[in-house]
């Protein structure tokens, strides 16, 4: 199968398993922010991570349901906490509605995910749920981290891989390990795509890092967003590291100050340039990439498997080979 073919079978079982039940001021934002859109690509990865494995690739849509209702509960907290207006172009759900709502309709779907994994039996059960409270946790603490970062000019690149792999990767990584886990394939296959995951999650967030400041508006992003908001992302912290002092005194004036004057990014880019940060940048993301294509070779399923696993990976990245 395809990812369309997953995507559409998801969004069918979505249909037909959401409702607005009472009270409706708690079920009717939910409702909303789960057919919002979206690329579905988590409970896409549930889906695949359970056909690797098994033809039986349905038996996994629950624990799909599971993972796209938590990472949705996620967003509306992360608009909360951004004081954000618009998600995927329409108003988020505190906006739409109001705080108190969107903290308690973010609070039901987190149970809610949660509850969707209670039809698993066993040691499915047991594994999985496991594996959402790890997960869930260590997103929470890769929200803590970025936070923390905005306050500080002395983060490690060690600290923000942390950072990235808590917040984003590891979800990736748990969604096809929970699909593993419901075909129940053995544990090292299990531990190899969530592996997998995680690597690759990494470098999809690192590559949105390069593609922010240097893919500019040919890939519907404000050209230096990260620059602007004066995120610490891996660009900031290498040119920090290899800057002279008047470069790097440069460098955090622009990120401490609030001025957003025209020319601001260019003038960050430039320091970028100079010690030449965004073909680190390029070098890590292809590092981790190839890491990520090496733990495919590593699981123990048929060679077509691995390929059409593969050319996912590929066709994410943006790459060929």
């Amino acid at each position: 199968m395809n990812i369309e073919e997953y995507r559409t079978a998801f969004l069918n079982y979505l249909d037909k398993n959401i409702d607005i039940k009472e009270p409706p001021n708690l079920y009717t934002p939910i409702n909303y922010i789960m057919t919002l859109g979206g690329k579905r690509m988590r409970p896409i990865l549930v889906l695949m991570g359970c056909h690797l494995f098994s033809e039986e690739y349905e038996n996994a849509m629950e624990a799909a349901m599971s993972v796209e209702m938590f990472h949705n509960f996620t967003l509306i907290h992360d608009d909360i906490m951004d004081s954000a207006n618009l998600r995927r172009g329409k108003e988020t759900v505190h906006k739409k509605w109001n705080l108190n709502t969107g903290i308690l309709s973010g609070d039901a779907l987190m149970i809610m995910s949660n509850q969707r994994l209670e039809h698993y039996n066993g040691s499915t059960f047991k594994s999985l749920i496991s594996l959402y409270n790890k997960t869930a946790l260590e997103v929470c603490e890769g929200q803590q981290l970025d936070i923390d970062f905005e306050e500080r000019s002395d983060v490690k690149l060690e600290e923000y891989i942390k950072m990235i792999s808590f917040k984003t990767a590891v979800l990736v990584a748990a969604a096809l390990k929970m699909g593993s886990i419901v075909a129940k394939a053995v544990p090292d296959d299990q531990q190899r795509v969530y592996d997998f995951g995680l690597n690759l999650g990494i470098a999809f967030q690192l590559q949105d890092d390069y593609l922010d400041t240097y893919g500019g508006e040919d890939f519907g992003k404000q050209i230096g967003g990260d620059i602007l908001e004066g995120k610490k992302t891996f660009l900031f912290i290498k040119a920090l590291e290899a800057a002279d002092d008047n470069d790097k005194k440069r460098l955090l004036s622009f990120y401490q100050s609030e001025s957003d004057y025209k020319g601001k990014v260019e003038d960050v880019k430039f320091i970028f340039n100079k010690y030449g940060v965004d073909k680190m940048l390029l070098s890590e993301i292809e590092e981790y990439t190839d890491a990520a294509l090496n733990d495919i070779q590593r699981l123990s399923i048929p060679s077509e498997k691995k390929n059409l696993l593969k050319e996912f990976a590929l066709n994410l990245m943006n790459r060929t080979t």
